[in-house]
């Protein structure tokens, strides 16, 4: 505890663990840039706000529809993330749920003294509904995580963007964890749509002969794994088997969603099962045990 708390000072901190050498912080958006440039570079053609509708067969290759004509190619990788993958078979397998994080305003040097935060680390806590914590260049905190809200249907909307109740709520619990910095007042808030499996991690499938291939199911964790999935995916596109694609993570898939009402029952239970392990030291009750069995959860 006091380890902990000598690198950022919080009463909630138990204990921790600190990957000095396994990750790295980095800013997504820029990331995506900077991936973009590079593609242009190459002779790569971008097409931004051009939704994909359907697949079919073209001759030897793929042919995507989109609003303004067809697109034709020998193979297509399909990186979707939350929206509907067009292979529909594979739709079952991801739901949406939607994130939410605040910034606070700048520190001063006075509260950044009072929490001790000098190394300006990444940090999450432990808790199944888990908070995600980062200090910004300009000395303000990000503070997001813990309510994952699916939407019954799966629906997407921005409008749920915003959500005022996630918002109170993870201020509440940013008070929890630094009372120091009682006063201190939020800048922003926002959300959105993440997807997720019920293994929580990528899955990789192929559709249209090998023609296709697919990846998606990342739960929030793929800044840093989409770039394995699109070596995946090129992988398969190729037909080469590779020490990636031997991968028992490559090779199989998580187990698909019910239909509603049971996608959304089953997902509201799990939730309340995982706040409720969360402030009984863990302990896992008999639905979160039965989902582990059945390759649902954190633990499968």
């Amino acid at each position: 505890r006091e380890q902990v708390r000598a690198e950022v000072d919080s009463p909630a901190f138990l204990g921790g663990l600190f990957d000095r050498r396994g990750v790295a912080m980095l800013h997504p958006a820029k990331l995506a840039w900077g991936l973009k440039r590079a593609c242009l570079r190459l002779g790569v053609r971008v097409h931004e706000h051009t939704p994909g509708l359907d697949l079919a067969r073209s001759g030897a290759g793929i042919a995507v529809r989109t609003p303004y004509g067809r697109v034709f190619a020998r193979r297509a990788a399909l990186g979707t993330n939350v929206f509907p993958s067009l292979v529909a078979r594979l739709r079952p397998y991801t739901v949406p749920v939607y994130d939410y994080a605040l910034m606070t305003e700048p520190l001063s040097a006075g509260q950044l003294a009072s929490i001790g935060w000098r190394n300006r680390q990444g940090m999450s806590d432990g808790a199944h509904r888990f908070h995600y914590f980062r200090m910004s260049s300009d000395h303000r905190i990000l503070w997001g995580g813990y309510d994952a809200v699916y939407p019954y249907g799966g629906r997407l909307d921005s409008a749920l963007d915003q959500r005022p109740e996630t918002f109170l709520k993870l201020a509440q619990h940013f008070f929890e964890y630094f009372p120091q910095l009682s006063g201190v007042r939020f800048s922003h808030a926002w959300g959105g749509a993440i997807d997720t499996c019920s293994r929580f991690s990528a899955f990789f499938a192929t559709a249209y002969g090998g023609r296709v291939a697919h990846a998606a199911g990342y739960t929030g964790l793929g800044v840093g794994a989409t770039r394995f999935g699109a070596e995946v995916m090129l992988d398969l596109l190729a037909g080469e088997r590779t020490e990636r694609t031997g991968l028992r993570m490559v090779r199989s898939r998580p187990l698909p969603f019910p239909p509603e009402p049971f996608a959304w029952a089953g997902i509201s239970l799990t939730k309340r099962s995982m706040a409720r392990a969360d402030s009984h030291g863990g302990h896992r009750d008999p639905w979160l045990r039965a989902m582990d069995r059945l390759g649902f959860g954190f633990d499968s």
